[in-house]
């Protein structure tokens, strides 16, 4: 769904407000009471909830946009603050999260082309990477250590684009290598975009793989799981619409498929997440629940044998809700489930075939349809505790475990 450009008066307007009593600055400039709101008998506010609190909600048009998309985020190095990067139709907004009750918008790096339903952020070496569905978009790199001194909200430049391709769905990062992989280009069959960015200012085309199906996305890793015959090799892990593909990527000139492997009841093939051991992989399929009336479906391979991949189990969760991106942190799954919200399921009794719900918040509360409303994204990896969550119709939500 291409657009056109459309103004940034508005935000424009938004981000040259000074820091002062302007209402739209500091924890006044999100949906929130500056105090997080507790779970309490089921709902925080107007969400429904089990398990965890509303520490505070920013609205799309603060952030600069009309529909929020991807979000990741960052921890500085040096000040330890944590910052979370959120993808709107317009854009990558910035937000100070350290005080989460008050989140700061810091401002945003504006779609280097026009604007599009689809943005991707991932980061690596304290620099971020934004791709777009947008038509030649190509890749943005920003500079996130220039959030360190902002005083008052910006309209960002990149500090660098990648053009070795034009649209893209996704982008992957190895955080232990210097590699980006842009997925679902133009180029390589839809296959992999390899990018050299151990210089992060000066990416540099470095070859793909285009022997398998268009991928949706992927997870690329530094192997280091059960199946010792391939030991600090990196293995990508293409979620390829109708199929997974196992590819081996250490040699960016000669990139080699392990094996591919399919699964009942295929409706697209769409993302999915290592254990931490490295031998289950969790995929999640985007339209099994319109196109076969199923509930929620998380599709469970056995990695252990690389080689020669299985199913080892599905999950079923409680509502109709269609998946999204799903990410693990420890023995936890955190799983972006459209209007469903974020559900937490405890995987540690996964090698037992036995995956739980445990907790959840709802940020669309009104109703749980297989439809693309509510929930887009999740990102769990924040030191906090604090977890933020990108929502199609409600912008970011920043979330935390009831104590």
């Amino acid at each position: 769904m291409k657009k056109a450009l459309i103004s940034f008066v508005f935000a424009s307007f938004l981000f040259s407000c000074q820091k002062s009593n302007d209402p739209f600055w500091g924890g006044n400039n999100a949906n929130t009471s500056n105090q997080i709101i507790p779970c309490t008998n089921g709902a925080a506010g107007q969400y429904p909830c089990n398990g965890y609190d509303l520490v505070a909600n920013i609205s799309n048009s603060l952030l600069g946009g009309t529909r929020g998309n991807d979000c990741w985020g960052w921890t500085d190095p040096t000040t330890q603050r944590e910052y979370a990067l959120v993808g709107t139709d317009t854009g990558v907004a910035f937000v100070d999260i350290s005080d989460a009750v008050n989140p700061v918008i810091l401002g945003q790096l504006p779609t280097h082309t026009v604007n599009s339903t689809w943005r991707d952020v991932k980061v690596y070496q304290n620099h971020a990477f934004v791709v777009s569905e947008a038509n030649n978009h190509g890749m943005q790199v920003f500079d996130l250590t220039r959030l360190r001194n902002v005083s008052s909200p910006q309209t960002f430049s990149a500090d660098a684009h990648y053009s070795g391709f034009g649209n893209a769905h996704n982008i992957v990062i190895n955080e232990s290598n210097g590699y980006a992989y842009a997925v679902g280009t133009s180029g390589f069959n839809g296959g992999p975009h390899f990018v050299d960015i151990s210089n992060p200012k000066n990416p540099i085309a470095a070859g793909g793989y285009g022997n398998d199906a268009y991928s949706h996305d992927a997870q690329v890793i530094t192997y280091n799981g059960p199946d010792t015959d391939h030991t600090g090799k990196e293995i990508l892990i293409g979620n390829n619409e109708n199929e997974i593909a196992i590819v081996d990527v250490t040699n960016k000139n000669n990139p080699t498929r392990i094996a591919t492997i399919g699964y009942d009841f295929v409706g697209y093939t769409h993302q999915g997440w290592f254990t931490e051991d490295m031998r289950y992989f969790i995929l999640g399929d985007e339209l099994d629940e319109q196109n076969f009336g199923m509930d929620t479906r998380s599709v469970v391979f056995d990695f252990s044998d690389l080689d020669n991949p299985t199913v080892h189990m599905t999950y079923f969760g409680p509502t109709k809700a269609i998946d999204h991106n799903g990410y693990v942190k420890g023995n936890t799954f955190f799983l972006s489930n459209y209007t469903a919200g974020v559900r937490m399921i405890d995987i540690s009794g996964i090698a037992n075939k036995s995956m739980t719900e445990t907790a959840f918040f709802d940020t669309y509360p009104t109703n749980d349809n297989a439809s693309f409303n509510g929930v887009w994204s999740v990102y769990p990896y924040f030191a906090s505790g604090n977890i933020i969550v990108s929502d199609v119709n409600g912008g970011l939500f920043i979330i935390k475990k009831s104590q």
